[in-house]
This record gives C-alpha cells, sequence and structure tokens, in this order.
C-alpha cells in the first residue's frame, strides 16, 4: 500500500462519524484529551511497526496520566530509524508486542478526543493494528495539532507547521525528540497554545476546533451560527435569504445534526457554498416521523422552487397523455386532466417522456397522428402515413367509428387501465422483426418507446391503485419505541403522529382523522398530491415493517397489469444503459 493511500484512507476514517461518547458542543476547556505519539520503524501501517507509544491525558491545562512503552514490533530496526529516534534492536527485545499493548491504549483513549501531530499517520498505525489483531478501533474524535495550526498560525509567525518548529514558538517546557513521550508532551503544550489562539476565531467547542482545522470555507465559519437552536428532531429545514425568499429546502431525521453539517468540511458542492453566502437565517418545520418530513419538503419545493434545490423543481412540467374525444380520437399531450377524461397515461416528467410513449402506441396500434379535427360527414384528404399503411385513414372515413374504436381506442383503454399485453407483444413483434433485417438501431428506437410505456402504465397502475382508496390508516413501529402512523386520502397525506410508547395508537389515530386534511377525490390517479408524494407513501407502506390498520376500500391492481412486465422492463433498461456505456469514448 502506498502512502498516499494509507494517508487517504486515514483521512477518511477522521471524517467519520466519532464514537467515545464526547459530545461535540463540549467546551474545549472541559473536553479531556489524550494527545499521542507514534515511533515506528517506517513504511505503510500494515498492522505492525510501531516501536513505541508515548501518550498524554489532558483536561482544563492539567495532566491526568501518561502511557509510556516500547512495543516489539517484530521485525528488524532499520539503521535509519535507530539513528532518528535512538531506539535499537537490543532495547525492542524485551518489549511487549504491540497486541499486548493495544488493551491498555484503547482503555486509556477511552471517552478522550484523540489529538497528535500530523493524525493521519499515527491514527493510520493504529487502526491497522487493531484490524490485524481483532480490536475493534473505537473511532474516537481527532484533532490534528499541524492542520489546526495551518488555520491559526500565520507564515509570518512560523516558517512551517513541524512540531520543532511550534515547540519553539510556543516554547514548550519538553522539546521533541523523534522519542514517542516527549513528542507527546510537547504536542501537548503545542495544542494549548493553539487553543489559547482559537478564541479570537470564535472557536470554542471541540466540535468547532476539529471542524475549525479542516478545510472550512469563511463564509461557512462567518455562517455557522445559523445552526443555533434547530431542534433534534426529524423535520424539514429551509434555507432563507435577507427577503426572506427560501433558498434551498432539506429534511432530515435529525434536523440540528444536519444544518450543522453544511458549515463542515464534509460540505463541498459549490452550489451550496452559493447557497450559505446567501442564506441570512435557517427556518426549522418539525414533523412527526420521516414520512411527513419528505412529503413536506416535495410541498415546499414545489410550492416555491427554491433556486438551489434540483429534483421536484419544476412539478408544474407534469404532463398526461389522453385520448382526444370525438368519433376517432388521437393521442395528445396535456398538462392537466378533466372531470370526463378517462383514457389517459401519466404523469409524466417532461412532454418528451410522454411523446416517446405515444410513438409506441403509434407503432403498436392503429392511432392516428394527425391533429385535424376529423367529421363523419366531411372527407379530409389523407396522409402520408395513410400510403404507407401506418394509419387507417378515418379521414377519408376508410373506417367506421365502431371499427376504429375495437382496433385502436379500446386496446389503448386495456393497455393502461387493465392490461398493457397487447400493446407489449406488438412492440416486441416490431423489435424482432427488426433485428431480423439487421436493422438493429431502429430495434432500439423501439426498444426505447417500449420502454417509455412500460415505465408509464406500471406507475400509473400502482398510483392508480393507492389514489382509489378515500382513506388508510398505517402504522410502522418507532425507533424509541411507539409507532408512527399515517392517514392517507386519495394519495395524499392528509395526517401525521407518533403514538407514545405503551399505549395503544388507536385513540392517536383518531386525534389525527379529527384533525386531518379533507382530500376529495378528482380526475387522474393522483390528482389531489404530486406524483412524488403518492410514490414516497407507496414506498413507506411497501416496508415489510409497515402495518395496514384500516382501509376505506380494498387495495388490489390489476391481475393482468404492467407490474408483470417489470422483469421485461428491468432487461430493456440495463440492455439501454450497457449500450451506452459501450458507446461512450
Amino acid at each position: 500500500m502506498g502512502g498516499a493511500e494509507y494517508v487517504q484512507q486515514a483521512l477518511a476514517g477522521l471524517g467519520q462519524a466519532a464514537g467515545g461518547g464526547v459530545d461535540p458542543a463540549l467546551p474545549l476547556y472541559a473536553t479531556t484529551f489524550v494527545v499521542v505519539d507514534l515511533e515506528t520503524t517506517g513504511g505503510a501501517p500494515d498492522g505492525g511497526g510501531i516501536t513505541e507509544i508515548g501518550a498524554v491525558k489532558v483536561r482544563g491545562g492539567e495532566e491526568l496520566g501518561v502511557l509510556a512503552t516500547l512495543v516489539n514490533p517484530g521485525v528488524p530496526i532499520p539503521p535509519f530509524i535507530t539513528v532518528l529516534t535512538g531506539i535499537t534492536q537490543a532495547m525492542l527485545v524485551p518489549a511487549p508486542p504491540i497486541e499486548q499493548v493495544l488493551p491498555s491504549f484503547l482503555e486509556f483513549v477511552a471517552d478522550a478526543v484523540l489529538v497528535a501531530h500530523n493524525a493521519p499517520y499515527d491514527v493510520g498505525f493504529l487502526k491497522a493494528a487493531c484490524a490485524r489483531h481483532g480490536y475493534r478501533w473505537p473511532n474516537p474524535r481527532v484533532l490534528d495539532t499541524a492542520a489546526l495550526a495551518r488555520r491559526v498560525l500565520s507564515r509570518d509567525e512560523v516558517p512551517n507547521r513541524k512540531l520543532g518548529t511550534l515547540s519553539a514558538y510556543f516554547r514548550t517546557a519538553t522539546r521533541p525528540t523523534h522519542r514517542a513521550l516527549d513528542d507527546a508532551k510537547a504536542t501537548v503544550d503545542v495544542l494549548h497554545g493553539l487553543i489559547a489562539r482559537l478564541g479570537g476565531h470564535r472557536v470554542d467547542t471541540v466540535g468547532e476546533a476539529i471542524e475549525f482545522a479542516r478545510a472550512v470555507t469563511p463564509t461557512q465559519r462567518r455562517k455557522r451560527h445559523l445552526a443555533d437552536g434547530l431542534p433534534k428532531a426529524p423535520g424539514v429545514y429551509i434555507f432563507r435569504a435577507a427577503d426572506d425568499r427560501p433558498l434551498y429546502v432539506g429534511t432530515s431525521g435529525d434536523i440540528a445534526t444536519r444544518v450543522r453539517s453544511y458549515f463542515t468540511a464534509a460540505e463541498k458542492r459549490a452550489r451550496m457554498s452559493e447557497m450559505l453566502a446567501a442564506a441570512e437565517r435557517v427556518e426549522a418545520v418539525e414533523c412527526a416521523h420521516s414520512l411527513e418530513a419528505e412529503v413536506r419538503e416535495l410541498r415546499l419545493i414545489g410550492a416555491h422552487a427554491p433556486p438551489y434545490n434540483r429534483r421536484s423543481k419544476f412539478p408544474e412540467r407534469m404532463v398526461w397523455l389522453k385520448l382526444t374525444d370525438g368519433p376517432y380520437p388521437r393521442l395528445s399531450v396535456v398538462r392537466s386532466l378533466a372531470d370526463g377524461d378517462e383514457a389517459y397515461l401519466g404523469p409524466f416528467g417532461s412532454r418528451r417522456a410522454a411523446e416517446l410513449a405515444a410513438a409506441g402506441f403509434h407503432d403498436a396500434l392503429p392511432l392516428r397522428q394527425c391533429t385535424h379535427r376529423l367529421s363523419l360527414r366531411t372527407v379530409t384528404p389523407a396522409c402520408a402515413l395513410a400510403e404507407l399503411g401506418r394509419c387507417p385513414a378515418p379521414c377519408e372515413h376508410r373506417i367506421t367509428p365502431e371499427e376504429y374504436a375495437a382496433r385502436a381506442v379500446d386496446p389503448f383503454r386495456a393497455a393502461t387501465a387493465t392490461d398493457p399485453g397487447s400493446v407489449v407483444h406488438a412492440l416486441l413483434a416490431r423489435i424482432g422483426a427488426l433485428a431480423a433485417d439487421q436493422r438493429y438501431e431502429e430495434a432500439a428506437v423501439v426498444r426505447a418507446r417500449l420502454a417509455a410505456v412500460l415505465r408509464a402504465t406500471v406507475r400509473m397502475q400502482r398510483l392508480t391503485a393507492l389514489a382509489g382508496i378515500a382513506e388508510l390508516a398505517a402504522a410502522r413501529p418507532a425507533a424509541r419505541g411507539g409507532w408512527e402512523l399515517a392517514l392517507v386520502r386519495h394519495g395524499r397525506l392528509a395526517g401525521a403522529g407518533v403514538s407514545p410508547p405503551g399505549v395503544h395508537p388507536r385513540p392517536t389515530i383518531e386525534l389525527i382523522r379529527a384533525t386531518a386534511e379533507t382530500v376529495p377525490p378528482g380526475p387522474g390517479p393522483v390528482p389531489r398530491a404530486s406524483a412524488e408524494e403518492s410514490e414516497r407513501i407507496l414506498s413507506w407502506l411497501e416496508r415489510p415493517e409497515t402495518r395496514l390498520v384500516e382501509m376505506s376500500s380494498g387495495w388490489a391492481s390489476p391481475a393482468a397489469g404492467a407490474a408483470r412486465f417489470r422483469d421485461l422492463l428491468s432487461k430493456i433498461e440495463n440492455a439501454a444503459s450497457h449500450q451506452l456505456s459501450t458507446e461512450r469514448p
């Protein structure tokens, strides 16, 4: 393993959620630090190589304990290491191996913040040793004095951030000697000197110090106060500009923790940095549970279209594919459904997706494609499609309305509402014929159209089944006991709550029902909610742990519905994805 690789792995470990039970909000003066230094045989951390460990435990400037020991690495010491440290092979022969030292060291660092100079190096060796010998790495919070010095001290004050240079600058009582305990004691004094400088940067807690040592932008440091006072509860958070305009809407199971993460080094998105520069406050909306939070997030994004939210930014662009009225209906892309509309497909996220599905139906069914308003009395000249045999020419009355309905309209109605089998088999036959003639590009086009048809019919039939239920109550076990409860009406979340642990959820359900939103039925499978909202609800309802408490009517999908073609749709999408990847340079 190369040096760069193990340093990167160690750095990745420093960014993980810390263990040890140290609260990031703990003031620096009340925090217990264990300052550690290692001497090694050099090279990469492979579970061995440690020759000496020195550690000093301090809190509030007071020394609480010391751990120091030589370690037998089980391999010869390189001569240059002996010259550098003064540690000889003879000194290490009677020393214990690392697997005997680790238990005492891990106990020593328990419930403390680990401090080291160039921490990725020392932490990398310690983590590798734990992994090799079967000890669980406690994943403590780690503070790197070298990184902290880069943020606190300017080049005018110190030419570099080496431990010897910092020791001289802060006039430490112990000077580093390339021996573990001496270097650890020198690092303790350097740490105290750096902490004294942090007050001027408004860094008062251990969590702030760790984040300050990382690559946090000045904007993140300046706006960190926006996360103060937010609830540690599930819900929605809204970053607002000076004019109270929503900039970004998000959701989390812990609002305070999630918002705080925007002001840490882990947040590297350029658009989020731009958003933080414009944000002036953060508003929190507490929710009963994650489902309510997700739904509220979708509704807020749909209502305000925050400029820094990418997904679900333009719900008004949702379109439908429906049959028009008249004796010879055709497919039309519309933005909304009327009460009288019965044969339709959707919703689609874009007009292009709807037109792709329409092309699939035109390949499978003799639906007319012209936009003329046809009359049973007047003949209209036929277009080229009729001459090519692609249209039965209802414009010239070559087909009766009854025949047209039987061959084109009724199959479309059946495909969208119940069974799309006839359309699917017709398109598969066309793909097979084109492939047999080695017209592979045309076959790929028809395949894409088939995928669009299946994707839309599977989605709509799922949504229709849920939207047809006037009221549905469901429960899921809450993480802290009790039940998460949801009341769904016609595919829309009408109410949510949590019943207390040890209490029957029925009274809470009745309370939710009494205060729930009234949701009347309407045209379309999701008339009173966005498709995304109903799909979030479906995902929540379909989890194994969710229990259906009661429903106003049965919940069912067509026995021969589009869902039976899910495997075919997956194969088509995988084939399309593979083709795209092979075509890229």
